[in-house]
């Protein structure tokens, strides 16, 4: 069978499918000088195509996974990319074609793979009880060696995780070394099951709760503070028998309301308080805290749909709304189950990180893409989370920027003393960069730039390693 790709806009210019694992050893300075505290390594994830998808039609969040290792050491960096070789990668290798049909709607693929998962492990990569686990939210996440990024197979902490998928957005507590993770329609599509896990330093599951969310809607991100963990319900939602007629797996119900399960950290359901509010919807969170008796969530909030792709169930047009970061604020004694929200910056942005250290704390930096222009171009943006004051930083013409990654200078460093890392898409060049910012000064531009060859297609997220805890397994305060 022949291998052709179909003329759709998505595979046009920077997001043809790339289909190459690359390995370079030692990056080339463009600019400016590694720092030399600089030392660990940064895993990212994304999607590319391995085959021309069966519909004829792909939206950008499919595609098989690609795990990248960027390794800093003693001012030498090194570059390496790798698929992830997930059932589903494995069984079209065989049969040299796509064998998986509409995003997530196992009734659409070949008839062969019904019954595998569709998980593609395309969209995080993390660190944790040493193993890199890369992720994709409908699946258990893939293992693969933190070195040569071979993929070792699945993992579901030694039987312990009986939920079918685990989120692509867990949460690594760096001072408890705890990973906090879940799982949504955790007994398979269209269910209303909720699963929450905590995973101790060693990578065992050591708490463990389950409940039902008020629809099999799509939770993406949550989010932890000290004391409690924060789930959001948006009215995007999974209709099984729209499954079956060979429907999208979400719709868009504008008429329903979203929700907010706040729960005590290691709590049981039955402590879980409900907070309700006209349908919105949101893919990332950038942090929550606590202030006395009040939860303040900061979350890239869409008022309406957040995934156009996925239709209106009145089969309406999907309004454009953007992404602006906005504080939802959770009275835990007040006995309301509203809230309240305030929108923190008029900028659009996407992509939310801090430093990771002050994730679940108050805290001053927050960090993402903003800026983007109708031609595809964007910059990286730091805001005070507090005033919404803004600074962004653009990467020059024709150039945008991925997720942006925050290093701290150490482990004891003041919030936001470090390095803000981010892939260049150098648009008209068919490659990439790697810029290194400093963090508190970014906008003077890259303290250095480094060339990547190759074009980095696409990451989503991904998490920064220092290298005493590659060799350690763990943070060491």
């Amino acid at each position: 069978m022949e291998i052709v790709f179909p003329d759709i806009p998505l595979y046009r210019g920077w997001g043809a499918p790339l289909r190459v694992e690359s390995d370079i050893r030692g990056l080339e300075l463009i600019e400016g000088a590694i720092p030399a505290d600089l030392n660990g390594t940064w895993y990212r994830a994304g999607p590319d195509r391995q085959y021309p998808p069966m519909t004829g039609e792909d939206i950008f969040i499919d595609g098989e996974g690609m795990v990248h290792r960027i390794h800093f050491d003693n001012g030498h960096v090194d570059y390496r990319s790798r698929w992830v070789r997930t059932r589903r990668f494995e069984l079209q290798e065989q049969a040299r074609r796509s064998l998986f049909g509409r995003y997530r709607n196992r009734y659409t693929s070949d008839p062969s793979v019904r019954d595998v998962s569709m998980g593609t492990a395309n969209t995080n990569a993390i660190y944790h009880g040493g193993k890199l686990l890369v992720l994709k939210e409908d699946d258990l996440p893939y293992q693969c060696d933190p070195v040569t990024l071979d993929t070792i197979g699945p993992w579901d902490f030694e039987g312990a995780v009986t939920a079918q998928a685990l989120s692509a957005h867990p949460k690594i507590d760096w001072h408890r070394n705890e990973l906090l993770t879940y799982s949504h329609q955790a007994r398979g599509d269209g269910t209303t099951d909720m699963a929450f896990y905590i995973m101790n330093a060693d990578g065992k599951v050591d708490h463990e709760v389950w409940f039902h969310a008020p629809y099999p809607g799509v939770v993406h991100d949550f989010a932890v503070t000290d004391t409690h963990v924060i789930f959001p319900f948006f009215p995007l939602i999974t209709d099984l028998n729209h499954l079956k007629e060979g429907g999208t797996f979400y719709r868009w119900y504008p008429n329903e309301k979203a929700h907010f399960a706040v729960m005590p950290r290691r709590g049981t359901a039955d402590q879980i308080q409900w907070f309700s509010g006209p349908a919105c919807s949101a893919g990332h969170m950038m942090n929550a805290f606590n202030e006395g008796s009040q939860l303040h969530l900061d979350i890239v909030l869409y008022d309406g749909n957040c995934f156009p792709f996925f239709p209106s169930i009145d089969n309406s047009p999907c309004e454009p709304c953007p992404p602006l970061l906005t504080r939802l604020s959770f009275d835990l004694a007040a006995g309301r189950d509203d809230y309240e929200r305030r929108v923190i910056c008029q900028v659009p942005g996407e992509m939310p990180r801090t430093d990771d250290r002050f994730q679940g704390k108050p805290y001053n930096y927050g960090f993402m893409i903003c800026g983007r222009k109708e031609d595809g171009t964007s910059g990286i943006g730091r805001v005070d989370p507090q005033t919404g004051a803004l600074s962004i930083w653009h990467p020059g013409p024709a150039s945008a920027c991925q997720e942006p990654q925050f290093v701290p200078r150490s482990l004891d460093a003041p919030e936001g003393d470090g390095y803000l890392l981010t892939i260049v898409n150098r648009l008209d060049q068919n490659r990439s960069d790697i810029a290194i910012l400093d963090a508190r000064d970014f906008e003077r531009g890259p303290v250095a730039l480094l060339k990547l060859p190759v074009r980095v297609r696409s990451t989503f997220h991904g998490t920064w390693v220092p290298q005493s805890v590659l060799a350690n397994g763990r943070f060491e305060w």
